[in-house]
């Protein structure tokens, strides 16, 4: 699937640049704060929201309407906690997931001037975990690392600003499938929780090319 994911985005950029030969091209850096939340299938287990931190690369190919590839690590996650219904265990866990985020976004600029520019952009997210923490806060829970998708995807929507050398973007990701399926419960049986992330980002860029 990883490498699936990589051609994909790979062929969308050739193909792209290929048809934008006289396009103008930015790069700059980027990082910034995301506020994740893991939602689930279970009325008796709450998730509640964690802040975290972003921070890459990216990449701008056209003018009014661009393509905008990005490239950066990811710290979120969530706090579960069971609040003591049905047969699973009373338990709260912390979750922290460390991935490295692929958007690909279509954009396209709204107002444009020598100092100011507003877009808009949508697209979709190949994320890979590449580091992941489970706390125990109370009693042990049933979520476990192995419990986690490796590889997951979000769509990704938002708006930003360019004043001059510099970029904001609010942006808000969906997840399109479940980064957590399944959890065991103490006593052996399979839950499915259904857990897909959903994440409020800003981020502040500079463009250095």
């Amino acid at each position: 699937m990883k490498k699936t994911c990589f051609i994909l985005i790979v062929f969308i950029l050739t193909l792209f640049t290929s048809e934008q030969s006289n396009a103008q091209i930015d790069f700059g850096i980027k990082l910034g704060y995301n506020a994740s939340n893991i939602s689930t299938s279970i009325d008796s287990i709450k998730s509640s929201m964690r802040s975290g931190f972003h921070a890459g690369v990216f990449a701008r190919i056209g003018k009014r309407v661009h393509l905008q590839p990005e490239f950066y690590y990811t710290l979120s996650g969530a706090t579960f906690e069971n609040l003591g219904i049905g047969t699973i265990d009373d338990w709260k866990q912390k979750v922290t997931v460390g991935t490295l985020d692929v958007p690909v976004l279509i954009g396209f600029t709204i107002i444009q001037s020598k100092l100011l520019k507003w877009r808009i952009m949508v697209g979709p997210e190949a994320s890979f975990v590449v580091n992941s923490k489970i706390e125990n806060l109370n009693l042990t829970g049933p979520i476990e690392k192995s419990d986690l998708n490796t590889t997951n995807w979000y769509l990704q929507a938002g708006t930003g600003l360019d004043i001059l050398f510099m970029t904001l973007d609010i942006r808000y990701q969906t997840g399109l499938n479940s980064l957590i399926s399944d959890v065991t419960g103490s006593n052996g049986t399979v839950y499915t929780v259904n857990s897909k992330g959903n994440v409020f980002v800003i981020s502040l860029g500079f463009k250095i090319i």
